[in-house]
């Protein structure tokens, strides 16, 4: 291992920890055209796509490690190459304080997924159908916002509808998984709840679900999520960025994955390993990009 990889993998490892997550590196499949390195954020969508394009890298002969951050972090993870890339970048109003403090620093290889969506979500039973009626039914709510973690941009964008709407909510940090724990409890018990969503999700897929009507549009029409990989990446492994690039899916094809995903005991390098292997016409495109 030469000393470059040596001080990146370390560099890396530090970052995890500042984020309270660990390192995640699998064995690969062939160790002979190079190491890619992954940085992600623990989103269900994001941890499928980046579980995918590992399993495409790994079948294309590249060693793949993957590491969880935090979103400021893996951001400056690619910024500063102590990662190759991430395909996690929601673009232009979630990750938008990000990509103006390093964008000059990283190449953007586009599009590879169309068609997000943030808001405000609730149970399809659910009386309200604006964000301007929630103060109205305020005690319905408990007075609160099922939100996600504190350093997402989703949440940053919330605190806005606060003020814009001024709610008589307060918005209530967590994770996805909590977010999505609080919904099913609602769910279960026919219970009024709202929470900060995002499309693609698997939570749409399982349950009967709308978004509020944001009539001063503070979270922004439909995003993209885009493939950010460092300087130097394409003439360093020219294949690799050439997948990196032509990366793309739809979100009917991440929801499969996320679904995947959220069954007892799942495995998501496992399970991305499979849809690969039953998807292959789709990653064929991938690799021949």
């Amino acid at each position: 291992m030469n000393k470059h990889v040596l001080n990146r993998r370390i560099r890396l490892a530090g970052l995890a920890l500042a984020a309270g997550t660990g390192l995640a590196a699998g064995a690969a499949q062939a160790q002979d055209k190079g190491n890619v390195h992954l940085a992600y954020v623990e989103w269900s969508s994001e941890v499928a796509s980046t579980n995918v394009v590992r399993a495409v890298l790994e079948q294309q002969g590249f060693e793949v490690e993957m590491t969880s951050l935090s979103a400021a972090a893996m951001w400056q993870a690619v910024a500063t190459g102590d990662a190759d890339a991430i395909v996690a970048a929601w673009l232009p109003t979630t990750h938008a304080d990000y990509i103006d403090r390093v964008g000059d620093q990283v190449v953007d290889l586009g599009v590879n997924l169309d068609g997000t969506k943030l808001g405000l979500v609730v149970p399809a039973y659910s009386d309200v159908d604006s964000i301007t009626e929630l103060n109205d039914h305020a005690d319905a709510f408990n007075n609160e916002i099922i939100g996600i973690d504190p350093g997402a941009g989703l949440m940053g964008l919330t605190e806005d509808v606060i003020d814009t709407y001024d709610l008589d909510l307060a918005l209530r940090s967590g994770s996805g998984a909590t977010m999505t724990a609080a919904l099913a409890t609602a769910i279960e018990n026919e219970e009024d709840i709202v929470v900060t969503g995002w499309t693609p999700h698997w939570k749409f897929a399982r349950w009967d679900l709308k978004y509020l009507e944001d009539p001063e549009n503070v979270y922004g029409g439909a995003e993209q999520i885009h493939t950010i990989a460092r300087q130097g990446l394409e003439e360093e492994m020219p294949e690799a960025y050439a997948i990196l690039d032509a990366f793309e899916w739809t979100p009917e094809q991440m929801g499969e994955v996320m679904l995947m995903n959220q069954e007892e005991d799942a495995d998501p390098y496992e399970n991305a390993k499979q849809w690969v292997e039953e998807n292959q016409d789709v990653v064929q495109e991938w690799v021949d990009g």
